[in-house]
């Protein structure tokens, strides 16, 4: 359903992304001619997307109105608010809005994919604001797992908008960069229409510890390691990365960077001054062997066991530079995503059969989240004081249970706005409304490919995953309708013929008997008697196996 055109006089907020599913953050705000779009994220695959290499929001509705695309508003450079970038860029020419690390990511980002030269970068710091056709916007300093990130104020023809961005309320931040609770709160007072905050840790009691505790909890595990020192870390992470930096300079340890990412972002990041970090701190790779174990840390990139990551490899022995041995300690400093378990799990038994010592979120606090939990949503709740509300960043579960978690705090409940992906919602100084769906869905990258990848592909790569293929070959007389050659039966991935003898022979059987039974008119049909082997052989296998292998049959008229 395409949603009608918007009202006179209401703003249109579209979500594309991040609203029933983490990550792929993409929203769009609309007002007259005038459409700017907070983020621009992508989301990594699940475990039935075999094959694919990205998730990216399907941005039909922002083509179809392109014209009125003014600008990409980004709260913060990680991937799953600016990895779509490159993709949509193609489609839409609009200027980037962002603080001085989120640009300096994305434009590491463009280069790879060659798109730099065409796009128009605009760079501003917390508290800025910029004017974009009807829009007002406020860039407004917040605490979350990477540097430079901002939640929003617009201000709107029909009133003021606030989006948190990706938050937590860090007391004692690495930086020194505290939240910046006095604009929010300064908002609140002077009244605030709509709040869109962050739901990804709305299901956590409590406070989220601060980034600080991490640098402690590090420096301890430094003190008592003899051996090499490997900690593996979101490359985004840079205080993560300057607490490393920090632990490894205290017990007199040179870092060797290791991974395309994290060797990128640190150049960023320091040549921006948000890393500090002495030049004769860092090694290069090369001279990795000749540096003692107890004198060196190795900062690399694969803490969610991704297949062709540095530390995988490790695992693996086989990384061509760095052999993992007996004495070296492993340090996963991040969060297990979910869906990478099985993987990191199996990384992780390689670890130890190489002899290291793994230390992991469960076993040491060496991971914090960057997202507020319950108790922080309450107090940016009470300090906005919105008259709406509408939860974002986050699966359905944790937006309804952020709604629930604004009544306790005073927001009634039929001012809380519950939206997906692809509502379209209304939004008047006096009411919060949908207006129907507009285009919306994910769009699957897999090699070169953008979007050629749909659900019925899918399906098929899951049927030949979980059932395997039959490819049987027969050749027939065009004139006769006699089998000249075949039939010859092929498998792949269903089992191995010399496990089950006969059985083949048995395959070819049937299909010369279902072709016996087949009349001379429908013999002159490819498509009549592809069909006729394919439903005698799914018959067959799944009688004689239960299984279902994808039956490819290929009739060749002589």
């Amino acid at each position: 359903m395409i949603a009608p055109a918007t009202t006179e006089g209401a703003l249109r907020i579209v979500p594309l992304g991040g609203l029933g599913e983490i990550g792929l953050n993409m929203m769009a705000l609309e007002y007259g001619d005038t459409i700017i779009v907070v983020d621009c994220g992508l989301m990594f695959p699940e475990d039935y997307m075999l094959g694919i290499d990205l998730v990216i929001p399907d941005i039909s509705y922002l083509i179809r109105n392109r014209e009125k695309v003014k600008a990409f508003i980004i709260t913060h450079g990680h991937e799953d608010h600016t990895g779509a970038l490159p993709f949509v860029l193609r489609e839409i020419d609009a200027p980037i809005y962002g603080t001085a690390l989120t640009i300096g990511l994305i434009k590491e980002k463009l280069e790879e994919h060659g798109l730099t030269s065409s796009t128009m970068f605009e760079t501003v710091r917390p508290r800025d604001v910029v004017s974009i056709g009807s829009f007002d916007i406020e860039f407004i300093r917040v605490c979350h797992s990477i540097v430079d990130g901002c939640g929003l104020a617009i201000k709107t023809p029909v009133g003021t908008v606030v989006h948190t961005g990706d938050f937590k309320m860090d007391q004692t931040p690495v930086d020194g960069e505290v939240m910046d609770y006095a604009r929010f709160s300064e908002y609140g007072e002077s009244g605030v229409l709509l709040f869109m905050s962050d739901s990804t840790n709305v299901e956590k009691e409590g406070y989220t510890l601060s980034e600080r505790e991490i640098g402690y909890n590090l420096e301890e595990i430094f003190r008592k390691c003899t051996g090499r020192i490997i900690v593996a870390a979101f490359s985004s992470n840079i205080h993560r990365v300057q607490q490393v930096m920090d632990a490894a300079e205290k017990f007199g340890r040179k870092v060797v960077l290791n991974g395309r990412s994290m060797v990128a972002n640190s150049r960023i990041a320091k040549a921006l001054g948000y890393l500090k970090v002495s030049d004769d701190l860092l090694v290069d790779l090369r001279d990795l062997d000749s540096l003692a174990h107890d004198k060196v840390v190795l900062l690399t990139t694969g803490s969610q066991g991704e297949p062709m990551s540095a530390l995988t490899r490790m695992a693996m022995d086989n990384h061509k530079q760095i052999k993992v041995t007996k004495g070296d300690t492993v340090i996963l400093s991040s969060k297990f995503i979910p869906g990478h378990e099985k993987a990191i799990s199996t990384m992780m038994n390689h670890l130890y059969r190489r002899g290291a010592d793994v230390i992991y979120e469960k076993v040491s606090e060496v991971h914090v989240s960057g997202h507020a939990s319950r108790e922080e949503l309450k107090i940016i709740l009470n300090m906005v004081k919105p008259k709406f509300f509408m939860p974002v960043h986050g699966e359905y579960r944790h937006l309804v249970l952020h709604g629930r978690l604004a009544q306790t705090v005073g927001i009634p409940e039929a001012n809380i706005m519950l939206a997906e992906d692809g509502d379209a919602v209304e939004l008047t100084p006096e009411s919060i409304t949908k207006a129907g769906k507009v285009e919306y869905g994910r769009v699957f990258v897999d090699g070169k490919g953008v979007g050629d990848v749909g659900e019925m592909v899918l399906k098929d790569r899951g049927h030949l995953a979980e059932g395997g293929m039959v490819l049987a070959v027969v050749a027939m007389n065009s004139s006769t309708g006699e089998i000249v050659y075949g039939p010859e039966i092929i498998t792949r991935g269903l089992m191995l013929e010399e496990d089950r003898p006969g059985l083949l022979e048995g395959a070819r059987a049937v299909v010369v008997e279902a072709l016996g039974g087949v009349s001379m008119e429908a013999k002159m049909e490819q498509l009549e008697v592809k069909e006729e082997v394919r439903r005698s052989l799914r018959r067959f296998f799944n009688k004689a196996l239960e299984r279902r292998p994808v039956i490819l049959p290929v009739i060749i008229e002589i």
